[in-house]
């Protein structure tokens, strides 16, 4: 981890009220650095202001779970109200992330009405992305999973590969070989292409 600054991004200033956007320390992040793990005792959230974060824990057969993959957000949200951290939190790509000291935002909370509405707002957005995820993963063709995911996480047709294809393969639930296969054809009928570290819709 780099050394600390204090300057936060827009979107988590305008959500934190004043005194609690002071008690917040922003620092980069190098890919491979561990944010959080499994069993600790939850002393900050986080908040991801580029990069990438993964959340997972291991299965009962020792392989690991994505729960949540997060490029821009607050990720631990779950842990207000926890006394562990339930799942590991790694960086997967070179990232900005901001710490934000756990009592303090449940204190804000119980005194700041104005505050409890935004970080409401700000659950019914995770929420509806939730949906997403889920409606993806009841889709059943790693194609179908794929184009869905580029159009409801990509920006104008484009998403980064900053994790690369592997990475995104347990995003999508399905095995990086079958991504790989699914990709390739893809290119080969001119649905996407891959250039400058991003995945490209096509139009047809």
């Amino acid at each position: 981890m780099a050394a600390s600054f204090t300057q936060l991004h827009q979107e988590l200033a305008e959500l934190l009220p004043a005194d609690l956007r002071a008690a917040c320390v922003t620092s980069r992040y190098a890919k491979g650095e561990q944010l959080f793990s499994a069993g600790q005792k939850p002393t900050y959230m986080f908040f991801i202001s580029s990069g990438e974060v993964l959340l997972e824990r291991l299965s009962r057969q020792g392989e690991a779970i994505v729960l949540q993959r997060t490029r821009h957000g607050i990720v631990s949200e779950a842990s207000l109200q926890s006394a562990r951290y339930h799942c590991d939190a790694k960086v997967i790509a070179s990232s900005e992330i901001t710490g934000v000291p756990i009592h303090r935002i449940a204190a804000a909370l119980a005194s700041d009405p104005a505050f409890s509405s935004r970080w409401i707002g700000m659950l019914n957005r995770e929420v509806k992305r939730l949906r997403l995820q889920c409606e993806r993963l009841s889709l059943h063709k790693v194609q179908d999973r794929l184009l869905h995911f580029l159009e409801t996480e990509g920006q104008q047709g484009k998403y980064p590969l900053s994790s690369g294809l592997k990475s995104l393969a347990g995003e999508l639930g399905v095995t990086h070989e079958a991504l790989y296969r699914c990709v390739s054809d893809l290119e080969k009928k001119g649905i996407l292409r891959r250039g400058d570290g991003y995945l490209i819709t096509l139009s047809r």
